[in-house]
């Protein structure tokens, strides 16, 4: 399955998850939705080896919590323009399609370790665990922002 477009994932994953990724140089983070693509948790972050092992350990968790479709945070500039993480990111993924075919979708994740960071701080996280889980957060900001982007199509549509 090719890259697609947010729009296009309920019809895809009824009656799975949606998974959503932090994509880093020492961790994938690593979140996933209810089936009602309401809530996006975190789960544990994937240290990272080299691809093949990253890919190994991806395809695992996906399986294990029925994932149907991933969410792959694309780290743009602020201005929008794609640096070398974005290139990285896509590479990562045109390369992960070689050995899963669920369909991914690219969401624009500026900004979401800054806002996952602020979370932790206003309840009080200290700073070790914050290390421990901030790639999983920002993971779970980028699904939520994915599920939402779903909601408000789906009422859109029932207009």
């Amino acid at each position: 399955m090719p890259l697609v477009d947010i729009a296009a994932l309920p019809d895809l994953v009824a009656g799975r998850a949606i998974a959503g990724l932090d994509l880093g140089t020492k961790t994938i983070g690593v979140a996933v939705s209810d089936l009602g693509f309401r809530f996006a948790t975190p789960r544990a972050v994937i240290r990272r080896v080299k691809f093949g092992v990253d890919a190994a350990a991806l395809k695992e968790v996906l399986d294990r919590e029925r994932c149907g479709a991933v969410v792959l945070g694309l780290p743009l500039n602020m201005d929008g323009s794609e640096g070398p993480r974005a290139q990285s990111t896509k590479a990562f993924a045109r390369n992960y399609l070689r050995l899963d075919d669920r369909p991914i979708v690219f969401w624009d994740e500026r900004l979401s370790t800054v806002a996952a960071e602020r979370g932790m701080l206003e309840m009080d996280v200290s700073r070790r665990k914050r290390a421990e889980r901030i790639d999983s957060a920002a993971a779970a900001f980028i699904l939520q922002g994915a599920l939402d982007r779903l909601s408000s199509l789906a009422t859109a549509f029932d207009d």
